[in-house]
């Protein structure tokens, strides 16, 4: 028997999804616009899921799909819907369904709170792993992870970022454009490290330093990075 020309296996990825609190699609462009410019080879042309649980009353989904395309990314589905009419309406879009499966099962993070911009500097700490697929925001702080990060993880803060166990996910510190800002990691194993917009992919990190205990920081608006003594 001649052997198929194909074969269907089951498998997972790790995507973003980007959960829409707004159905402007102006305003959606916006905001994901100002994520690419932190980040640009890393989240330019990024597959996306769109989380829709939070969107209430009509949308006009197709303009939605539009303004995250235009901003970049590859919408491969959507997710969150909470009824048929909303799943028959995005499904003329001609996108799929999804169920963002084991995503729903794990606890979410508690969001940060609400700090007033004039508000003294406070610091996050986070004491459990963090795991593929999640996102932590420190707004207005540093965030200081006590565990490992995975690969697809991310760490975003305002701040500083210190990680002191494994990470091999994704560090942007200085995310409100603060260039003072560092990142201090006991085992640099990371996918992309930003500072202030500025970054290395995996393969840009000096092969010196991967795995090792090390601080990186922005000298003339250009990484640098040395080791953590």
């Amino acid at each position: 028997m001649s052997q198929s020309p194909i074969e269907l296996k089951g498998s997972s990825f790790t995507l973003s999804v980007v959960h829409l609190h707004s159905s402007q699609p102006e305003v959606i462009y916006q905001a994901l616009q100002e994520k690419v410019e932190q980040a640009p080879a890393f989240l330019k042309n990024a597959p996306v899921v769109i989380n829709v649980a939070a969107l209430t009353g009509e949308a006009n989904w197709k303009d939605i799909q539009q303004a995250v395309a235009s901003a970049g990314f590859r919408v491969v589905g959507i997710s969150g819907c909470k009824d048929e009419r909303q799943k028959r309406a995005i499904s003329r879009t001609g996108l799929p369904l999804l169920s963002e499966g084991r995503a729903q099962r794990v606890a979410a993070e508690p969001p940060a709170p609400v700090v007033p911009d004039n508000a003294p500097a406070k610091t996050r700490i986070i004491s459990t792993p963090i795991r593929s697929g999640q996102q932590i925001y420190a707004r207005n702080s540093d965030l200081i992870v006590t565990s490992s990060v995975s690969a697809g993880a991310e760490l975003i803060a305002d701040g500083n970022i210190h990680i002191y166990g494994m990470m091999r996910g994704r560090a942007l510190a200085g995310a409100a454009g603060d260039a003072n800002c560092q990142i201090f990691c006991t085992h640099l194993g990371a996918e992309l490290v930003s500072i202030a917009g500025q970054y290395w992919l995996s393969d840009q990190i000096p092969s010196d330093y991967y795995g090792q205990a090390a601080r990186l920081s922005l000298l003339d608006n250009v990484l640098t990075i040395q080791p953590l003594n």
